[in-house]
């Protein structure tokens, strides 16, 4: 028996696209946005949702996230550059990034887009000199650190106080007048995130909390926040024993908190908008290899090595992420099963699984590595000159490449010789 993905055997998709590979459904996608959208509106809030675009960007995954009628968070001049060359509404995407190049920050302004968060007070007169050189105003948020600690792996922890995104707590309130007397801003809003991969709903209800707090000291001082943004990090589960995040339930237990403080802090109900990226891409995608070789040492371990490594998937080598794995062309669960580490090709360990219990595998077998929508191709490179995979997007029946492979042509053509090596 053969591994299913959204209809669609693996093993075909290997010989009619080779390996490795990556493989996006499309209406895994949809269903995903799909719940959000339903939770929320079930607990009563009608939000705006933004697909955080770090987690996967290209130019058929921005017409997707139009059609599924969702804005898109950018962090850099290239993902914001990706999406306005497919035509993606610029009114509908938000620019983020601890570091924003002047070039940046001249493309958000010039394209229109809904507004440009702010990470440090720093920022505010690069922005105001930027809008008025080109006679624009442009729409600003203020992006502040709550100070929550999600537990999560620390380096996807982005909402403590010592971490280099947002304005500490006490910066807030002269960076919000910093921007209305700035004379090209316009100041829309507060926004926080306190990390990644987060299963549980405690720490945003603390940040909510906590940002609600920070909501009635502007409206005090005679500051509107019009619009709330709480940032993603919803986790998924990687392996088959992790729950799912229960996004009905913290949608409710969000609204009740949303109604309750608000009321006891005598303000207005902010516009409130989420931005999840992993808990939409991630389930939506899986990463297909062919194993090349197997080597038992007795009574040590067997390493089954397939043809990607690190430079496709690099996040068990930086965050030592989990990944559940199965050999697609022996799949089934009457078949018996060894412990075996899969590893990479990449000439370092390069460990993607580092124990696993699957059946015998031998050079030639399929093997699909689920959930690796997220942040795999996004973080990809070509350590020891190895290309990134073709992607592949599902859609009904149908799969057609949305990204081809790289070839080593195309690795070599970025190197240019100095004249005096010249031949």
């Amino acid at each position: 028996m053969h591994y299913y993905f959204e209809g669609h055997d693996t093993v075909s998709l290997a010989e009619d696209f080779g390996t490795p590979l990556y493989v996006i459904s499309e209406e895994r996608i949809e269903r995903a946005v799909k719940t959000i959208k339903d939770a929320f509106s079930a607990a009563g809030l009608d939000i705006s949702v933004y697909y955080a675009g770090k987690a996967f960007t290209n130019r058929a995954m921005c017409r997707i996230v139009e059609n599924c009628g969702i804005g898109l968070d950018t962090v850099s001049g290239g993902e914001l550059f990706t999406a306005l060359s497919t035509g993606f509404p610029a009114e509908k995407v938000i620019c983020h990034g601890s570091v924003k190049t002047p070039d940046e920050i001249e493309m958000a302004i010039k394209s229109g887009v809904h507004c440009i968060a702010i990470n440090s007070p720093a920022e505010i007169p690069v922005i105001d000199s930027a809008a008025a050189g080109l006679g624009k105003t442009a729409n600003v948020a203020l992006r502040v650190s709550p100070g929550v600690d999600p537990h999560t792996h620390e380096y996807i922890t982005t909402g403590t106080l010592d971490t280099k995104f947002g304005l500490m707590p006490e910066e807030l309130i002269p960076a919000a007048k910093a921007v209305q007397e700035a004379k090209h801003l316009n100041f829309t809003g507060l926004h926080c995130h306190i990390g990644s991969q987060i299963m549980d709903d405690e720490p945003f209800i603390l940040a909510l909390s906590i940002m609600l707090e920070h909501v009635k000291e502007l409206h005090e001082a005679g500051i509107t926040v019009n619009e709330l943004n709480m940032g993603g990090g919803f986790g998924i589960p990687y392996l088959p024993d992790e729950k799912e995040f229960d996004m009905y339930g913290y949608a409710a237990r969000f609204s009740r908190t949303l109604d309750g403080l608000c009321t006891k802090y005598s303000i207005p109900i902010p516009k409130i908008a989420v931005e999840p990226g992993r808990y939409i891409i991630g389930p939506a995608g899986i990463t297909i290899y062919t194993v090349c070789a197997v080597k038992d040492i007795p009574g040590v371990r067997r390493y089954i090595s397939v043809d990607g490594g690190l430079n496709d998937n690099p996040r068990p080598a930086l965050y030592q992420s989990r990944y559940n794995a199965v050999i697609a062309n022996k799949y089934g669960d009457d078949l018996p099963t060894d412990e075996a580490r899969i590893s990479g090709r990449s000439c370092e360990t390069d460990t993607l699984i580092s124990s696993i219990m699957l059946p015998e595998a031998e050079i030639g077998d399929i093997m699909v590595f689920e959930d690796t929508g997220a942040y795999c191709y996004s973080m990809a490179g070509n350590y020891n000159r190895l290309g990134i995979p073709k992607i592949v997007l599902l859609h009904g029946d149908e799969a057609q490449v949305i990204k081809r492979e790289q070839t080593a042509e195309d690795i070599a053509s970025f190197d240019e010789m100095p004249v005096w090596l010249e031949k």
